[in-house]
């Protein structure tokens, strides 16, 4: 199964997110990585690279950010990894991503469709 990070500045809102995605798709592998280790805000290479770690299987990962440094940082932790060609780090809104890829993933979809679905939550119309 595709895994997932959550990497926000807060890790109240990563929490959060994996918390209500896991409530649409129990068997997902969502890890969350927000905040820094002290609980401030800020985003954490080595939490991140933790998450990775922890939801990484052949299938791949997808790596959803809530602002620009999450993404360096995001960044910097992929790097830390030797096979990293299926980490993808994908640009999508945080809390609809997180839904969206962890119902594509829990129905064991490849790590291709849940980076099209995920593309494709920037045009999700909620009214």
């Amino acid at each position: 199964m595709v895994g997932i990070v959550i990497v926000s500045h807060s890790q109240k809102i990563a929490e959060g997110a994996r918390e209500l995605a896991l409530q649409m798709a129990p068997s997902a592998k969502i890890a969350s990585a927000g905040g820094m280790k002290n609980g401030d805000i800020g985003t954490d290479v080595e939490k991140i690279f933790a998450g990775i770690k922890e939801v990484k299987s052949d299938e791949g990962v997808v790596i959803l950010v809530d602002l620009g440094s999450a993404v360096m940082s995001s960044e910097m932790a992929i790097e830390m990894i030797s096979d990293n060609e299926n980490i993808i780090l994908v640009d999508s809104p945080l809390v609809e991503g997180a839904i969206f890829s962890a119902v594509e993933a829990s129905i064991g979809s490849p790590l291709a469709k849940v980076v099209e679905v995920l593309k494709g939550a920037k045009n999700y119309k909620k009214f």
